[in-house]
């Protein structure tokens, strides 16, 4: 698990700030956060040992295991240590073993370990702990223990296990696709147009897979992951063949959807910095609402793991600010965070509108124009907060430069006249919530 510097070129800086970037760029921010769970996962290790906990032991064996499978099989390892929710574990449990009295499980680095054995074909026995009564393998599945068991003995071999414990046995299968006694496997969505090719992962299952939200689904059924699949399809299509850099983006990034709670109307999704590749939302209701939400989530990704190698903004200093996509006052992080995601939807119409007829074409230019105004009137706030760093000033910049250039094209009146509309609503219901 060795690691190497990192450092943000100047001129792929440049092209971040204008929204873009491409696969290059995309690929070496996908490279910082492997970087960044590497830290993290041997942060737990360290952690457990310095600080005594009764786990260190079993967190050590795990380590070894994936040290081990790592010499044959790199492959393996790295797939299991930039699955999302492993950030997000690590990062939790690296704080909470500092904090006396906190509950914190590094045991499950055996887990891990067995996540990385199956992928590799790799023999091992490993201990894992069982907690809420199911073992969660990231990227690979969850086994349900029956009774009251808090750790099992995973053996592994050929790309196969079996749990076992006091009166169970339960097999594991990681290539299947259908659930069976006692294991849930994680299902994989694949698209493909023109040679370009998407595959994610459905994690409706780890307990990491986006921390803090409380609208995730709970398993979803075959007919739902089927009518998923139908809509990627759709959707991947549509970023080939009209937006294909952000294609390559969302391919280089995008690695799991976490389903969320269906919503009464609309389009519902959500990123972390804790879970880099992970998009949470709703069922898409379309291929084009798919579509625009991947270039949103996408622009979320890329600026929360440049955030990690560039501080862009001062620390929060309380102060909160209108955002024409919100219904509560943002901090200005939130509002850097919201006009890079509302600078790639614009483009998105941008791009999108010229492959529209009729009154699809005058919803598009309809978003579009919404959107460049309201992304530009948030940046203006952020240039005129004084929280910007030196480098901050020079991101924010290109993101007004680019919004600039999209103010100049052309719209029909019917397109502005909805457009406008749209934000006065908005921007009234705010006022009326917020005051």
């Amino acid at each position: 698990m060795n690691l190497r510097e990192h450092r943000i070129p100047a001129d792929t800086f440049s092209e971040l700030s204008s929204g873009g970037g491409g696969v290059a760029a995309a690929r070496l921010l996908a490279a910082t956060q492997y970087s960044k769970h590497v830290l993290l996962v041997r942060g737990v290790l360290d952690t457990a040992q310095a600080t005594g906990h009764p786990q260190a032991g079993d967190a050590r064996r795990g380590y070894d295991i994936l040290a081990a499978v790592q010499s044959g099989h790199p492959e393996a390892v790295d797939a299991v240590l930039r699955y999302p929710a492993v950030g997000a574990w690590a990062r939790h449990t690296a704080r909470k073993l500092s904090e006396p009295g906190a509950t914190a499980v590094p045991a499950q680095l055996g887990a891990l370990a067995v996540a990385a054995a199956l992928r590799s074909g790799t023999a091992c026995t490993v201990e894992v702990p069982v907690i809420d009564g199911v073992i969660t393998i990231p990227s690979v599945g969850q086994v349900l223990v029956p009774g009251g068991a808090t750790r099992a003995t995973v053996r592994c071999a050929e790309g196969a296990a079996e749990v076992v414990g006091d009166g169970f046995r339960i097999e594991v299968s990681p290539s299947a696709q259908d659930d069976t006694p006692g294991w849930l496997p994680l299902r994989a969505l694949a698209a493909e147009t023109d040679g370009r090719r998407l595959r994610v992962l459905i994690d409706d299952l780890d307990p990491w897979r986006m921390p803090g939200s409380a609208g995730l689904s709970g398993r979803l059924n075959a007919t739902r992951v089927a009518c998923w699949q139908s809509t990627l399809d759709a959707a991947w299509d549509l970023l080939v063949r009209c937006h294909p850099t952000v294609a390559d983006e969302v391919a280089a990034v995008v690695s799991v959807f976490a389903p969320m709670a269906p919503e009464n109307a609309g389009q519902s999704s959500a990123s972390s910095r804790e879970t880099f590749g992970c998009v949470a939302l709703s069922e898409p209701l379309d291929g084009c609402s798919l579509a625009v939400t991947l270039a949103h989530e996408v622009q979320h990704a890329k600026l929360s793991a440049l955030l990690d190698a560039v501080p862009l903004l001062a620390p929060d200093d309380g102060s909160r600010h209108y955002a024409p996509w919100r219904d509560d006052p943002r901090p200005l992080g939130g509002l850097l965070q919201g006009a890079y995601a509302y600078l790639g939807v614009t483009d998105f119409w941008r791009r999108q509108r010229a492959h529209e007829k009729g009154k699809a074409a005058v919803l598009a230019s309809a978003e579009f124009a919404q959107w460049r105004v309201a992304a530009r009137l948030v940046s203006g706030t952020l240039a005129d907060s004084g929280r910007l760093t030196a480098a901050g000033e020079v991101f924010l910049a290109g993101m007004i430069e680019r919004l600039d250039a999209c103010a100049t094209e052309p719209v029909p009146d019917e397109a502005l006249a909805l457009a406008r509309e749209a934000s006065r609503r908005h921007r009234d219901r705010w006022v009326e919530r917020n005051g």
